[in-house]
């Protein structure tokens, strides 16, 4: 496979992806697969994905979903399984054609909930553990009231212009995520069946103060899941504790990525 470039676009199925790679190819060394969160793109991540690199040694790829970042735009309205539908149909075409061989998920938010769907719905053994940031795994009240809230503030305030420095096509990813999460329908989406499926070490950090979900999705994995799961919840934090308490969030994951890493690297020497 071909050198991957520090950044640019993957056409992966229909869409043009932006990314970032940094260390290592992901065909050469252990990579953490960065997903970003509902309004997030590989930009918005900050300096967190460089810091994480430093931290572990391994690679680090972060990527913007179509709609998101410079990403091409998505077709609207998104589906209301549009989280299984990354998960399932686009996410393996993305880590084949990075050349991924091992590694973590990584996900904030949707993006945890498309880790979690990836983990337990797609058996792949390259996928050494999973770490997911403010998850849900089913729609809370505090949710939707959140989420029905900033949409008012995107189209009264000055929201929409601050979310344009991330977004090439700010409108279509913002109604994007909003619009699937207000349909009525989505208040029925439930993918805690696929948690009973992980078969790898799973940690979860959950702000305290999150002001999108509650800790009965970190009850959830934990009531779920058959793996071993790590719970941290973060003081002083919200929804976003890579930027809200980064220093603990960092130290957080950079353990349980490295602690997964040498377990892994020792089995396979023990195989050799």
């Amino acid at each position: 496979m071909t050198s991957l470039p520090p950044s640019g676009l993957l056409r992966i199925n229909d869409s043009d992806l932006e990314y970032r790679l940094i260390g290592p190819q992901p065909s050469d060394a252990p990579t953490i697969v960065m997903l970003h969160e509902g309004l997030g793109s590989a930009a918005l991540w900050g300096d967190f994905p460089e810091r994480l690199q430093a931290a572990t040694g391994m690679g680090v790829f972060v990527y913007s979903r179509t709609g998101y970042g410079a990403s091409s735009p998505a077709t609207l309205p998104r589906p209301v399984d549009y989280m299984s539908r990354e998960a399932l149909d686009v996410l393996p075409s993305l880590l084949e054609k990075i050349g991924f061989q091992r590694g973590i998920l990584l996900g904030h938010s949707d993006g945890a909930s498309i880790a979690a769907i990836y983990a337990g719905g797609i058996s792949d053994h390259r996928v050494r553990g999973v770490v997911l940031i403010a998850p849900h795994f089913v729609v809370e009240d505090v949710s939707v009231a959140s989420i029905a809230a900033i949409r008012k503030t995107y189209e009264t305030t000055d929201l929409r212009s601050k979310l344009s420095r991330w977004h090439r096509n700010v409108d279509n990813a913002f109604y994007g995520w909003n619009d699937a999460w207000l349909d009525p329908d989505f208040r029925r989406w439930d993918i805690s069946e696929y948690l009973a499926y992980i078969r790898v070490p799973v940690a979860i950090l959950q702000g305290a103060d999150d002001q999108y979900g509650t800790v009965r999705q970190t009850e959830i994995a934990q009531e779920e899941c058959y793996c071993p799961v790590d719970v941290t919840l973060v003081p002083q934090s919200g929804h976003s504790p890579h930027r809200e308490t980064p220093e603990l969030t960092l130290a957080t994951v950079s353990e349980f990525v490295s602690r997964i890493l040498i377990l892994h690297e020792t089995r396979d020497n023990r195989a050799s």
